[in-house]
């Protein structure tokens, strides 16, 4: 199987067309989509204790910088498109390679564009009250179903047009949703605070919290819905075939954006905590809108038109970026003779990989009309997180085989931080093995599926 390098990617005419600026904001514009505005509330469910809350979060953002930084070695020793897929490819053989591929295309990067899509039409229903989930114009086509369909489209259309395009409108909205968050942060500390949920979260801050098997096992779960408030910072990866000076901005993209972007989860998290008592406030909030709840305590009654426009920016940027990462992967997969020919073909003109951007449009178009992305992304968190583990693995892996490799950029605390991330995210793993099989096991029944997949390509490239 052919290897792709930097001089196959440049007969195939992709361009380097982006700079430092660029692999941040989409490092950061991947990151942040509706996540940080809702998910406190679940994770406030499982830890039932303010200290806890911070805890998981502090230690989610730990982990993920330790991730970035373990990447920004394996991106700047491998600056090609494809990025993760490549990493195992190379580390753990291309069924590796394959699997993530295949499990990233059928269910974890098309669903979370379908995800976020409709979550930006269901928030666009705050101003437009016609798109709504119960204005059915066709069997199974809702209103807020084909505003989300709309803009998958739109924004898939514009990303054909050139490299530079789609990391303009990321720069921008990416901009944009960072001063809402910073927005958020600042008047949380400067407009004062509610004295009751300081009472009741500052007094009591470890209260339900001890080192007991229980409570690790609440952070843990709890941390789940951290990590993947936090994920998608790998998608710079994927487009490193495209990334000026790559050995240089690659790791340093990964460790700025992962890192200003963390920063900014945990304040936003001590703002709840100064607003909101932890229960039942947060831990109740309407449909988890734990942000929006905030924001009313704060300003009073303009906090849902506030919210909803804040998301509707972090969630159109967010879906751009995924949309823009998400099509080098499978262009990378078709140019080792793993999925169809034509999605390793590059436009002429625009230098993009159109066709694959095509067919990931169509498969996330499929997944919007089902209704089904939102259970299918439930079913493969574990599988996101054991691709993480095998990645960094990986690292350990190639240093001992390739010794040779040219890395311009060493891990950070190699080999301490990374084993530390692998034993932490195993731990995790386990727990939700345990605590939350009904989640766990159909992931692994998607990912394995592909195992017969592979060798039907194999065989069908040879």
């Amino acid at each position: 199987m052919a290897t792709t390098d930097r001089a196959v990617e440049s007969k195939a005419g992709l361009i380097q067309g982006l700079g430092l600026v660029d692999s941040t904001t989409l490092v950061m514009g991947s990151m942040i989509g509706s996540g940080i505005f809702i998910v406190s509330a679940d994770v406030a469910r499982q830890v039932r204790s303010p200290g806890l809350l911070i805890l998981v979060w502090l230690v989610s953002a730990v982990l993920t910088v330790i991730a970035a930084l373990s990447y920004g070695e394996l991106a700047a020793a491998m600056p090609h498109a494809g990025g993760q897929y490549v990493y195992l490819r190379e580390a753990l053989g291309p069924l590796s390679g394959f699997l993530y591929g295949w499990t990233l295309f059928l269910v974890i990067q098309t669903g979370t564009i379908a995800a976020v899509a409709v979550g930006f039409a269901k928030f666009s229903g705050v101003f437009f009250p016609w798109i709504s989930a119960t204005n059915i114009i066709l069997p199974g086509l809702s209103t807020q179903r084909l505003v989300g369909i709309l803009l998958l489209i739109s924004l898939s259309a514009v990303n054909c047009l050139g490299i530079r395009t789609g990391a303009t409108i990321q720069n921008i909205f990416t901009v944009a949703k960072t001063a809402s968050l910073l927005g958020l942060v600042v008047l949380g500390f400067a407009l004062g605070s509610n004295p009751q949920a300081v009472q009741q979260n500052f007094a009591g801050f470890w209260s339900g919290a001890s080192l007991s098997f229980e409570s690790l096992r609440f952070v843990a779960v709890g941390m789940v819905g951290a990590l993947f408030a936090a994920d998608a910072w790998n998608n710079v990866t994927f487009t490193a075939g495209e990334v000026k000076n790559p050995r240089r901005n690659l790791p340093l993209s990964l460790a700025l954006g992962t890192g200003l972007v963390l920063a900014l989860y945990v304040a936003t998290n001590f703002v709840y905590l100064r607003w909101l008592p932890l229960d039942p406030a947060i831990q109740h909030a309407a449909e988890d809108r734990v942000a929006t709840a905030t924001v009313q305590a704060m300003l009073g009654g303009n906090a849902e038109r506030l919210m909803a426009l804040a998301i509707m920016v972090s969630t159109f940027g967010c879906m751009n970026g995924l949309i823009l990462a998400g099509a080098r992967v499978y262009y990378a997969m078709a140019r080792d003779g793993l999925f169809f020919r034509r999605v390793g073909d590059i436009h002429p003109r625009y230098h993009t990989p159109v066709a694959s951007l095509a067919v990931q449009c169509v498969w996330a178009c499929l997944l919007t009309l089902s209704g089904t992305y939102n259970d299918l992304l439930d079913y493969v968190i574990f599988a996101v997180l054991l691709f993480y583990i095998l990645t960094i693995a990986g690292l350990f892996v190639l240093r001992r085989r390739r010794p040779e490799m040219e890395r311009p950029y060493l891990a950070w605390g190699y080999p301490w931080a990374p084993a530390f991330y692998i034993v932490v995210a195993v731990y995790i793993e386990v727990m939700l093995l345990l605590y939350k099989p009904g989640y766990t096991f159909p992931g692994l029944v998607i990912v394995l599926l592909g195992v017969p997949v592979y060798y039907f390509w194999r065989r069908r490239g040879t």
